[in-house]
C-alpha cells in the first residue's frame, strides 16, 4: 500500500532526515539515464526519491516496469525503499524501470539450516544471510540442487531487515563444491578483448543509498585483480577465461553485446567470486563461459542490463592500467 505525504513539507522533512550532510557524487555522464536513491512517496503516476541531489521525482509511462522481488505495481513501492530508475531516453524525468530493495547474494555457501543461508561472497566482506521463501525455493532449488556449505551459490532477491529474501537464481549451480572444482590450467597469453559475461554487484553491500556514497559509485570489480591495496585478500583463482592481470584504476571499454550499449569504465574492486565461477549467462546470444566483471548496479542498469535477470554477454577491451 502506497504511503502519501500529507504535504510537501513533510516530503522534504523525510528527504532532509534520510539525506543528512550527504554530499552529492561527481556526476558520470555515461551514467545520466540512472538515478538510485530512496522512496519518499509512490503514486499511481508520480515517484519521489531522496537523492544526494535533493528530491527528484519521475513521471511513469504506460510501458513503466516495477520489480520488487518479482513484478509489481507502483502503489507496492514503500517509502524507506532503497531505489533505482533507468529514466527514459526521451528526458530524465520519465521513469522507464524501477527497481525496489534490490539483492544480490553470489559466494559459496558456509553454513545451512532450514530455510536460511548463510554465503560468504569472499575478499573478506561480510558474510550475507539468505532466506528461501516457499514460494520461491522451488525456483532457486532447480538451478542450485544442493544446498550445501562448500557449493557456490548465486541469487538475486530483496533486502528485508538485513537478509537476501531470494527471488530467482542468477546462475547454475556447478555440481561440485568449490574446492573440488577441476583445476584450471594457466593461460600465460592474454588478448585485450575478451568475450563473457557481465554481472552486477552492491558496492554499498545493503546499506541505505542515503548512507553510503559507494551505492552511487560507477565502475567495475574485476575478478583478476592484483594483490597491491587489497591487503592480501583478493583471493582469486584462475579464471574460466584468459584474463590479463589488472590493477585498480584501469578502465575497461564494455559492450554489451545483448543492447550495444557501451561505456567506458574503471575497476574500482575485486570482484565478489567471479573467478570462482565457469558460467553461461542465457541473456542472448553464446559467448564463452566465464565472468569478465562486476559492475556495480548504476553502471550495470546503464549498460542496458536488467538487474533481476543478474547478467549479460558483454566484450570487454582493456582500455587503460595504471600503476
Amino acid at each position: 500500500m502506497s504511503v502519501i505525504m500529507d504535504s510537501g513539507r513533510d516530503r522534504r522533512r523525510f528527504t532532509a532526515a534520510l539525506l543528512g550532510s550527504t554530499a552529492a557524487p561527481e556526476p558520470t555522464p555515461v551514467h545520466h539515464r540512472v538515478v538510485r536513491g530512496v522512496v519518499v512517496d509512490a503514486t499511481s503516476y508520480m515517484l519521489c526519491l531522496a537523492t544526494p541531489n535533493g528530491e527528484e521525482r519521475f513521471l511513469y509511462e504506460r510501458v513503466t516496469g516495477f520489480w520488487r522481488g518479482g513484478e509489481v505495481l507502483p502503489s507496492e513501492l514503500r517509502p524507506g525503499d532503497d531505489a533505482v530508475v533507468l529514466c527514459s531516453r526521451d528526458g530524465r524525468l520519465v521513469a522507464e524501470r524501477v527497481w525496489a530493495q534490490t539483492a544480490r547474494a553470489s559466494g559459496v555457501i558456509v553454513d545451512s539450516e532450514g530455510d536460511n543461508l548463510e554465503i560468504d561472497p569472499g575478499h573478506g566482506r561480510p558474510r550475507l544471510t539468505v532466506v528461501l521463501p516457499y514460494r520461491t525455493s522451488g525456483r532457486v532449488s532447480v538451478r542450485h540442487p544442493r544446498l550445501e556449505p562448500g557449493y557456490l551459490f548465486d541469487v538475486v532477491g530483496v533486502w528485508r531487515d538485513g537478509e537476501v529474501w531470494a527471488a530467482r537464481p542468477a546462475t547454475t549451480q556447478p555440481p561440485h563444491p568449490l574446492d573440488s572444482a577441476p583445476r584450471r590450467p594457466l593461460t600465460r597469453e592474454h588478448s585485450n578483448t575478451i568475450e563473457g559475461i557481465a554481472t552486477w554487484y552492491d558496492p554499498a553491500w545493503g546499506r541505505s543509498a542515503h548512507l553510503d556514497p559507494r551505492a552511487h559509485a560507477a565502475g567495475a570489480a574485476y575478478p583478476s585483480l592484483d594483490r597491491s591495496g587489497h591487503e592480501g585478500r583478493c583471493d582469486r583463482r584462475t579464471p574460466c577465461l584468459p584474463l590479463p592481470l589488472l590493477s585498480t584504476g584501469a578502465t575497461l571499454s564494455m559492450r554489451n553485446d545483448c543492447t550495444r550499449e557501451t561505456a567506458v569504465v574503471p575497476v574500482i574492486d575485486c570482484a565478489a567470486a567471479d573467478s570462482w565461477f565457469c558460467d553461461l549467462c542465457p541473456s542472448c546470444g553464446t559467448h564463452a563461459a566465464g565472468r569478465i566483471a562486476s559492475l556495480t548496479m548504476i553502471s550495470f542498469v546503464a549498460l542496458g542490463g536488467r538487474l533481476e535477470a543478474g547478467c549479460f554477454n558483454a566484450t570487454v577491451t582493456v582500455a587503460n592500467q595504471e600503476g
